[in-house]
């Protein structure tokens, strides 16, 4: 059994001028970063200084408020995202406990995991009624200025352990932490057709998952890596090592990749292509509580999330327009 979102309605189709779509594409790192940075500097060294050193102190004052859930927006995250079909609901994640959802694969700019978590987009609280969802990233971006309270808005939260130990913690049962696993080294495989994650030795969701008791919850977009085409290096090329370099630097890689345009699906841009993306929704795993697991319980447990998700692919690629032949990847 899972439970099945419906396709993104060909993907971001006829969401030009939508609040969600350019939230969406604003939400990616580094870019978005970098001109909230330069506005910063502009405004310290302009007339307007007293704001800048204001906003500073702020800054500093607000420094702990990311991992202790942000500051969300409900009306931020009604904004559409320009889906047009209806989610299909066929598992049941009960609220009273709480869930880690691991997102895969993490694709060019995660659109399947935004649209769905982030967004209120697919009527997540009518599917998951009582459920909390919490998307992590990147925890450096969180002291980006201006563009920590645009995202924290979202709902978006760091992917470091005293943030998500802090969710997971809470006495109201129902949350659920979405991690896109790959992450950034996972960016790096994406290619139209292809499927393939970096999981093997991805382990700390599920440490997570064993200190809390909570659920793990396997999550593929299935049409996620043909949203963006894009420049594909092979791993002995010199490309591919300043990608890896750059990764292990800032935590991003920099990958090349393009969409379509604001204003026409035959131009250029950074929108995703219209094509559809289904993100089906595994049932959830029952993990022990464990303070201090074992290695042993964690690979356990690890094995048993990647025959869970293996299944779920094989379950429902031919439905979602993958070719029987075609077999999921780990690295």
């Amino acid at each position: 059994r899972a439970l099945r979102f419906g396709p993104l309605g060909t993907v971001l189709r006829g969401c030009e001028g939508t609040p969600g779509c350019s939230s969406w594409v604003l939400s990616a790192p580094p870019a978005p970063a970098q001109v909230f940075l330069v506005v910063l500097i502009f405004v310290l060294l302009s007339r307007a200084w007293t704001l800048g050193v204001l906003y500073l102190v702020w800054l500093y004052w607000d420094r702990d408020i990311p991992r202790a859930g942000g500051h969300r927006s409900a009306w931020v995250r009604d904004w559409s995202a320009g889906a047009e079909a209806a989610p299909l609901k066929t598992a049941e994640l009960p609220p009273n406990r709480n869930y880690v959802l691991g997102a895969h694969p993490h694709g060019a700019m995660s659109t399947g995991a935004f649209s769905n978590f982030v967004t209120e987009s697919n009527n997540f609280p009518w599917l998951f009624p009582g459920l909390q969802p919490w998307i992590a990233t990147l925890t450096r971006v969180f002291y980006v200025p201006f563009f920590r309270e645009y995202i924290m808005m979202h709902g978006l939260r760091p992917v470091s352990r005293h943030s998500l130990d802090f969710v997971l913690s809470q006495p109201q049962q129902g949350q659920a932490v979405v991690i896109v696993i790959g992450g950034a080294q996972e960016a790096l495989y994406t290619t139209p057709g292809q499927h393939s994650l970096e999981l093997l030795n991805r382990k700390g969701f599920v440490r997570l998952a064993l200190r809390h008791r909570a659920s793990l919850v396997p999550v593929y977009s299935f049409g996620e890596n043909d949203t963006f085409k894009g420049m594909n290096f092979s791993k002995g090329s010199w490309q591919y090592l300043c990608q890896v370099t750059c990764k292990r630097v800032t935590s991003i890689a920099p990958c090349i990749f393009w969409g379509r345009g604001l204003f026409s699906p035959n131009s250029w841009g950074l929108l995703p292509l219209p094509v559809p993306i289904t993100t089906v929704v595994g049932a959830p795993i029952p993990v022990p509580q464990c303070s201090s697991p074992s290695q042993e319980q964690v690979d356990h447990y690890h094995r048993l999330y990647m025959d869970a998700l293996e299944r779920l692919f094989e379950e429902h690629k031919e439905s979602c327009g993958v070719p029987a032949s075609t077999r999921l990847t780990f690295f």
